[in-house]
């Protein structure tokens, strides 16, 4: 079993190591540095005799590196080394989730960690439930201090059976009988189980931020945080676009929720009152002529595409056509036929084709739109015109 150094060394970022097995892309080394993934965090790569590692992982108990193209033996002595820029961005990530964690968790206490993903384009935290943004705002600002404080942080190996393992932050049951327990901790303020490598001071973080929180399903909600000079850009780049919302809605910084709030409040009763409106129109249609055919037709300026929908499958049941324009930034058709003279896929396909649009469906229903609502007349006109040819 090959000599773990990322587990007391993570800053080595070069070494000498003995090749003990060569299978194909897969070499097994005496001693390695690469950490191999692990606790949420992506695996090391780097250059091994200058050729690329682009991968390393655990095949059993050995860390397996891939190097592509080699030509190893084993016995023979390489020169192994990391991507360092990838790995102390990966070291700052993972010390920093930890620290923004146990900084969330000062603020709501019922928090738990579902899944931690720690990799160079992106790192979050996986909660058990929604948090908001105030709370996150005072977690930043303790994790934030914390980083400034410059605080030590320090691994250290427990026992299974040491009365001190109720103050740490683990998951016992993920960790196998036998094996040792590492623990890390940042000043007094998280105490965790992670065999993850981590910087030794809070103050190489130099600044963490969080830009991002969206629903991860049925695991949660995804926090998703940027460390260092990442976290410095997104921080300035989110200030200088809230900056342009606050100049655009003619509000007062500190106002500028509310007015958002105000603005969505406008919106959602602007929504119903255009949904009450097309249900009323829909209501009122009475099919018209077209040789035989009965057609429901209808040109609308941003109506509900749901209220369509249902009024089509219902004019559709009838044994009618239903034939919907709708134009807004965009144009949207909608297609629906229990005439079996009508083929709304090979209609629409072609009607929206002429115009730069595209569709697509079944004979009986058909959908697609054109992206030029200055289109969406002709569009309208075109359709009626090929229903009318049946």
């Amino acid at each position: 079993m090959a000599d773990e150094v990322f587990r007391h060394d993570g800053y080595m970022s070069e070494f000498e190591a003995g090749i003990v097995s060569v299978d194909g892309e897969e070499v097994a080394l005496d001693c390695t540095a690469f950490y191999p993934g692990g606790g949420g965090q992506v695996c090391d790569t780097g250059t091994m005799n200058g050729l690329p590692v682009t991968e390393v992982y655990y095949k059993g108990r050995e860390i397996v590196h891939r190097v592509p193209g080699n030509d190893f033996r084993p016995g023979m002595r390489v020169w192994c080394s990391l991507d360092w820029d990838r790995r102390f961005d990966l070291m700052m990530g993972h010390t920093g989730e930890h620290l923004l964690f146990s900084s969330l968790k000062r603020q709501d206490p019922e928090l738990a960690i579902t899944k931690i993903f720690i990799g160079p384009e992106d790192k979050y935290v996986i909660l058990n439930r929604d948090v908001g943004w105030d709370t996150i705002g005072a977690a930043l600002e303790t994790a934030n201090r914390a980083i400034r404080d410059n605080l030590p942080v320090r691994k250290t190996v427990m026992s299974r059976d040491d009365p001190d393992l109720e103050k740490v932050r683990i998951k016992l049951d993920r960790i196998a009988e036998g094996e040792e327990i590492t623990v890390v901790s940042i000043g007094d303020i998280d105490l965790s189980a992670c065999s993850g490598v981590h910087v030794m001071e809070t103050g190489e973080l130099e600044t963490i931020f969080v830009d991002r929180k969206v629903s991860a399903g049925k695991d949660g909600v995804a926090v998703h945080f940027k460390v260092g000079k990442a976290a410095q850009d997104s921080a300035m780049a989110l200030a200088n676009l809230c900056l342009r919302i606050i100049d655009e809605t003619g509000s007062k910084p500190e106002d500028v929720v509310k007015t958002v709030s105000n603005m969505r409040h406008d919106l959602a009763l602007a929504a119903e009152s255009r949904r009450t409106a097309t249900r009323q129109r829909v209501r009122e249609m009475v099919p018209e002529d077209f040789g035989g055919i009965r057609v429901y037709r209808g040109l609308f300026a941003d109506a509900d595409r749901k209220t369509l929908t249902e009024a089509a499958e219902t004019f559709k049941s009838s044994g009618g056509v239903a034939a919907f324009v709708s134009v807004s930034d965009t144009v949207s058709v909608i297609l629906a036929s229990g005439d079996p003279k009508v083929d709304c896929r090979k209609i629409l396909s072609a009607v929206l084709g002429a115009f730069g649009g595209r569709g697509g469906g079944k004979p009986d229903f058909a959908q697609g739109g054109a992206s030029d609502p200055a289109k969406g007349e002709g569009i309208y006109g075109a359709l009626l015109a090929e229903i009318g040819k049946l």
